[in-house]
């Protein structure tokens, strides 16, 4: 990354941080007290991406996955214990069709 793509980023980080809102603005502010030069378009668009979101959280969940899991429990949750049922018959019947491959046979024979 090129600096003045981290010195938004990192302005970013400065506002969040004092906990102010993340604005264009702001972000042009901080860059330029910083005699960084950046064009106006990215703080606009950094500051589109981040807006209503959280930094802090998004920062400390990092490795913690995503949204994907939660949307996929959800249903599962709705439905009760027989949904629990049925996942662990699907990982057993993809473990039979794995077993396949292990006929003998080879690539290269």
């Amino acid at each position: 990354m090129a600096s003045t793509d981290l010195a938004a980023t990192y302005a970013a980080l400065i506002l969040a941080d004092d906990g102010v809102e993340i604005t264009a603005d702001k972000i042009t502010a901080l860059t330029e007290a910083a005699n960084v030069e950046l064009e106006p378009i990215w703080a606009s668009l950094l500051a589109k991406a981040l807006e209503g979101k959280n930094v802090k959280e998004l920062l400390s969940n990092v490795g913690a996955g995503g949204g994907a899991p939660a949307a996929g429990g959800a249903p599962a949750a709705a439905a009760g214990g027989a949904a629990a049922e049925e996942a662990p018959k699907e990982e057993k019947e993809e473990e039979k069709e794995e077993s396949d491959d292990d006929m003998g046979f080879g690539l290269f024979d």
